[in-house]
């Protein structure tokens, strides 16, 4: 039964209510590995559906073009404290819809369009919205890339020089979508201090390890950070923007009236309560869980004879390339979601293949760390997986049956949050 209930959701439209508790069921029932999904707690659940979504509040807090915010003022201050407190940052600002919109706020603070950006190509582990072309800022801005080196799947921080120097970005973004090793937040503002570049760090997918003290922090090296307060984080899906205090305007007017107009209080509100969830000492205790629950599936994984871009992981993310086991990405991540795995097919560095057909696989360990797994559960993971791609580059379907069922009756021992079968 959904925590909270779905009673009035139930009466008034049935149909609906049986889809959501269907999808609570699925969420209760899979291995949720997709690298930037988690299970939120029923405290941020019940603060997403309460009456702050009745309310506007374009503006910021004491300056608003509405009246009536005598309580959202103070909620979205306390977010931002918090915030402010969690990262060690000079200013926050909690207002952005989702990460998206968290990123092009960097360019309209400042960039004019045309101005050159850099970031990791889409295709090395970057993100549309550092500059690739068929994003807007691919589009309205110049972009230069940099890439993975193809021996070691890493960043190559002389490529990144070399490109920096040549080019003279005005904005360098470090982060992406798929990197699974540390980001080296000093050697890129080394490299944005000689070129005179504004440094953006998008750290989306590791600002709970970040948060955790399992991975280094970006503040002090970089001039802006952004990321979505879902993922490793455990909030709701919004976004923030972090900032030294030389760069708190800018921000500010870029996300509104730049940007957007009124914020969503009722994720405003989320994001406070998750973000005092992760100021709790055990919190960081799960950060590092995360990684040791990557680090021991990627050891299975390979063991088993899986390629890892980078050889491996330091973060949450395990990025594998298939093309060893003879199945592309695409069928066998529809196979192993038919058996209970739920990932998502990934482009690899250097992929031959189509982006909607790539050679990968893309792994987190986030969701399955939330529901209490650990380090020695990794290698039936990995079993589990290799038993379906094997079957699936066989043409066989035989497996995920068998699989689907073994994980839920695993996945029946550890509660989800925000869900439990009925009695």
């Amino acid at each position: 039964m959904h925590q909270p209930s779905l009673t009035h959701l139930r009466d008034q439209d049935p149909g609906l209510a049986g889809l959501v508790e269907a999808e609570a069921q699925r969420q209760f029932e899979k291995l949720r590995l997709i690298a930037s999904e988690n299970y939120v707690s029923p405290a941020v659940l019940e603060t997403t559906g309460s009456v702050l979504t009745n309310k506007y509040s374009e503006g910021y807090a004491g300056r608003r073009y509405y009246e009536g915010q005598q309580n959202v003022d103070p909620i979205e201050r306390l977010a931002v404290e918090r915030a402010k407190e969690l990262f060690g940052v000079e200013h926050a600002n909690v207002q952005p819809y989702s990460g998206s919109p968290a990123n092009l706020a960097v360019y309209m603070a400042f960039l004019n369009p045309g101005d050159t950006v850099m970031g990791l190509s889409l295709p090395m582990g970057g993100h549309l919205t550092h500059g690739w072309s068929v994003s807007a800022t691919g589009k309205w801005f110049t972009p230069v890339r940099y890439d993975v080196r193809a021996d070691t799947g890493q960043v190559d921080m002389d490529q990144v020089r070399e490109v920096a120097l040549r080019e003279r970005p005005k904005l360098i973004w470090c982060g992406g979508t798929a990197i699974p090793r540390t980001i080296d937040f000093p050697a890129f503002a080394e490299i944005a201090r000689e070129t005179g570049a504004v440094l953006a760090a998008d750290i989306a997918h590791i600002a709970g390890l970040v948060a955790g003290g399992a991975h280094p922090s970006p503040v002090g090296h970089v001039d802006v950070i952004t990321t979505t307060t879902h993922k490793t984080l455990r909030g709701p899906r919004g976004a923030m923007v972090m900032a030294t205090a030389e760069h708190a305007t800018a921000i500010d007017k870029a996300v509104f009236p730049g940007l957007q107009g009124g914020p969503h209080d009722h994720t405003t509100a989320a994001i406070a309560v998750a973000l005092r969830e992760a100021a709790q000492r055990d919190f960081s205790a799960y950060a590092h869980r995360i990684v040791a629950n990557a680090k021991a599936l990627a050891a299975a994984l390979t063991e088993r004879g899986f390629d890892l871009i980078s050889g491996g992981t330091d973060n949450h993310l395990i990025l594998i390339d298939l093309t060893g086991k003879g199945v592309p990405g695409k069928p066998a991540a529809k196979a192993l979601d038919e058996a209970g795995i739920e990932l998502n097919h990934n482009a690899v560095p250097f992929d031959p293949r189509k982006p909607f057909d790539p050679s990968g696989l893309r792994i987190g360990t986030a969701a399955i760390t939330t529901r209490g797994l650990v380090p020695a559960q990794m290698a039936k993971v990995a079993e589990w997986i290799d038993d379906v791609v094997q079957a699936t580059a066989r043409g066989e379907d035989k497996e995920r049956e068998r699989v689907a069922g073994e994980i839920r009756e695993l996945l029946a021992g550890y509660p989800m949050p925000g869900w439990a079968p009925a009695p």
